[in-house]
């Protein structure tokens, strides 16, 4: 009896946590959703660590991308910023999943890496909206 109450709880508590980590990846915001890859891309690196975004998906389009606090060297990463910004904006979301934006040369670890955090928020909504 004890050990199916104990098995009990930890299934629980493991099922709390799997729905905690779901809201800090997709959130639900203004009428769309927000797929946060802090902890989604942990493992995508740029040149000097993670490049965090938020995507902002309303209507199955890309409202916009966020890009996040980063330690990458702050005058790359504004180009990456300046160039790669708004390249996703208003497409559909199995559009904008399907697009190559080109990186930024000096920048090349860093642009692939926002890149990559796109398309990992992207294949996420689309699994779990």
């Amino acid at each position: 009896m004890f050990l199916g109450s104990l098995a009990l709880i930890v299934l629980a508590a493991t099922l709390q946590s799997a729905a905690q980590k779901d809201d800090e990846v997709m959130t639900k915001e203004n009428g769309g959703y927000v797929v946060n890859t802090t902890t989604l891309g942990k493992d995508v690196q740029g040149y000097a660590g993670t490049t965090p975004v938020k995507v902002y998906i309303k209507k199955n389009k890309v409202e916009k991308v966020e890009f996040l606090k980063n330690q990458e060297t702050p005058k790359y990463f504004a180009r990456v910023k300046k160039a790669m910004q708004g390249k996703w904006d208003g497409l559909k979301v199995k559009d904008a999943a399907k697009l190559k934006v080109d990186g930024v040369t000096g920048a090349t670890f860093s642009s692939d890496a926002v890149s990559k955090n796109v398309q990992i928020a992207l294949d996420y909504y689309q699994k779990h909206k």
